[in-house]
């Protein structure tokens, strides 16, 4: 189902509830959400179906990993309502319309994926040029922030033909303002697909017209491949003219372009050739100074009592099967070697 009736569905938004709970079930707000499960439910399902429906409000937090980044997020209510958004009509109708090398956020794609993909893309280069050549690396200034709420909904338009969907759509984008009329919540569910959306017009400018064979795209992150300095140049300025005029969005100061010689940092890895054609990826030194310092804040909520065992193995899984895809076995065994865990225990003083 992709019209509004998929949105309040009683069956759909209890599919999104288990979805949004998932490693929150012990928060006091999905407990205290789940004690009246069916007359929340119920609550959220006749507002959107009476068009009554609005955002509660926002609250905000800082993370520091990998930069300071302040994020505003929802209430459960609301995350339940982006999840059955994102899964019933942003998922079914945007998906579609995104071409392949579009990375973030979609099913059976992500980092790996990318990283995947501009290996094979170095691979293949390498087979047909040699190792001369030029990545051209780009990334969008304040991306989230500047996002334009006018040339979203106009695009939203293109892919969203039912007028309920377009209304409720329209009021999430309007529910938070950076400066006036700009600027997407990084909390919000939402906002992945909007983002994604928001730069197709940029990718069809690259593979369409620019002809681009070799592209990845994650976000506001992306790198491109070619032969021709000068033609990377054309396309550089093509590109920022296509931004700044059609989406009101800019490049930043990283926006360079590398000989393929020098490697290229994209999602977390260098990526570079050796002399012979093989694909080296090795982690940034950034990237082990965060996985360092996650190792050693597990290590202390463990002892204190605040992080379980469980959810340790969970999180650990993660960042080997993403350190996997690069070469990384010394880095692994070096720093999980001395990953110790240690529960501090309280005695009890009597008197």
């Amino acid at each position: 189902m992709e019209d509004y009736a998929s949105v309040w569905n009683f069956q759909n938004l209890y599919k999104a509830h288990t979805a949004a709970r998932l490693g929150k079930r012990g928060t006091r707000e999905v407990i205290d959400y789940e004690m009246n499960l069916s007359d929340n439910l119920t609550k959220v399902s006749d507002a959107l179906r009476d068009k009554t429906y609005g955002i509660s409000s926002y609250y905000s937090f800082v993370v520091h990993d990998p930069k300071d980044r302040i994020i505003h997020a929802l209430h459960y209510s609301d995350r339940v309502v982006q999840h059955c958004i994102c899964d019933e009509v942003l998922a079914p109708l945007i998906d579609k319309k995104l071409i392949y090398d579009n990375a973030a956020c979609r099913i059976g794609k992500g980092t790996h994926f990318a990283l995947k993909r501009v290996s094979m893309f170095l691979c293949e280069y390498y087979k047909k040029e040699g190792a001369k050549g030029f990545f051209l690396k780009c990334d969008i200034r304040k991306f989230f922030d500047n996002i334009d709420h006018e040339v979203l909904k106009q695009k939203l338009k293109k892919a969203v033909k039912d007028e309920d969907t377009l209304n409720l759509l329209g009021g999430i984008v309007d529910s938070f303002e950076k400066t006036p009329g700009k600027g997407l919540p990084l909390g919000n569910q939402t906002s992945q697909w909007f983002a994604l959306y928001y730069l197709d017009g940029l990718d069809r400018l690259i593979k369409e017209k620019l002809h681009i064979r070799y592209y990845s795209r994650y976000m506001d992150d992306c790198v491109l491949i070619h032969s021709d300095k000068q033609y990377l140049k054309y396309c550089l300025a093509s590109m920022k003219a296509f931004v700044e005029k059609e989406l009101h969005l800019e490049f930043n100061s990283k926006t360079q372009i590398f000989p393929i010689e020098n490697g290229v940092d994209y999602l977390g890895f260098h990526i570079y050739l050796s002399d012979t054609g093989k694909v080296i990826r090795k982690v940034k030194q950034k990237t082990k100074y965060r996985y360092k310092r996650k190792l050693k804040y597990m290590q202390k909520a463990y002892a204190e009592g605040s992080l379980a065992f469980s959810e340790i193995k969970q999180i650990l899984s993660s960042y080997h099967a993403h350190l996997n895809h690069g070469h990384t076995y010394k880095l692994q065994k070096t720093v999980l070697n001395s990953f110790v865990l240690k529960r501090l225990i309280h005695k009890s003083l009597s008197s």
